[in-house]
């Protein structure tokens, strides 16, 4: 789908919203409602995936040293926002099945792609930029209408924060409309676990489908 874009100003003023929700810590607790829960073990990973690693090894890699969080400044607030923008508003949103002739096919844009296409390259550029793997993150959802959309999940220190190509604000997992079903590992970005969505809101309209 294409990207709904809203202006600066609007950006700017939803930086502000979220620098303000917690005051920058030392230690974090990650069972705070702002993190999205996960389960201990690992879960299958989306066949997409499973063929973009067989093709990319390289990227599909287990973290030595993993970090749990990014801290969020505002400097890195603004980057996150650059990337976002900037395939938000240059990727034309096509899907597989017109683009490729496929129902799932997992790769970098090319000018067109589909959700998962968006939520890679900006995981890419944020890596490129200096941002550790272990804190960029494709993730699996359902929309309202049960269909499955990709995202990049970003693990900071204010909260996870989702990077979407249907929406021009980067906004907390917990203000948007999806269930959240699955994520790649922090400690291997070859390997995925399940995420635990228990908000009523999300259920019941889910259940709707």
């Amino acid at each position: 789908m294409f990207a709904h874009k809203k202006g600066m100003g609007a950006l700017l003023g939803a930086m502000f919203a979220l620098l303000a929700i917690a005051a920058p810590a030392q230690a974090f607790d990650t069972t705070n409602v702002a993190f999205v829960q996960t389960s201990a073990n690992t879960t299958s990973i989306p066949v997409g995936h499973a063929e973009f690693c067989a093709a990319r090894p390289a990227e599909c890699t287990a973290n030595s040293n993993p970090i749990a969080a990014m801290p969020l400044t505002e400097a890195l607030w603004q980057q996150l926002q650059a990337v976002n923008s900037h395939y938000n508003q240059t990727v034309v949103s096509v899907t597989d099945q017109d683009l490729y002739q496929v129902n799932e096919f997992w790769t970098y844009p090319n000018g067109y792609g589909d959700c998962e296409d968006f939520a890679l390259a900006k995981r890419r550029d944020l890596i490129n930029a200096g941002w550790p793997e272990s804190v960029l993150l494709m993730s699996v959802v359902k929309q309202a209408d049960g269909e499955g959309h990709a995202v990049l999940l970003v693990r900071t220190d204010r909260g996870d924060l989702v990077l979407d190509n249907q929406v021009g604000t980067i906004d907390l997992w917990s203000a948007t409309p999806y269930k959240f079903i699955k994520r790649q590992s922090q400690a291997d970005a070859g390997q995925w676990v399940d995420m635990i969505d228990s908000r009523e809101i999300v259920v019941a309209t889910a259940a709707v489908n």
